[in-house]
């Protein structure tokens, strides 16, 4: 069984979250609000790449 898992600094009602499960080759992501709807993988270098992104704010909208 795969382990979703969600920041730890994310809220108890469970809300706006996103969970992560790792994968040998790939990071599935999915919206915590729906579990049982969709989910994308991406490549671990991409992840990398997007977690280096949302951290220097490459992605904030104005």
């Amino acid at each position: 069984m795969t382990e979703w898992r969600k920041a730890s600094k994310s809220s108890t009602e469970g809300g706006d979250c996103v969970e992560l499960a790792r994968f040998p080759d790939t990071v599935g992501v999915r919206d915590s609000k729906n579990p049982h709807g969709p989910a994308f993988a991406l490549s671990r270098e991409s992840f990398r790449s997007l977690v280096r992104d949302v951290k220097a704010g490459k992605l904030d909208t104005p």
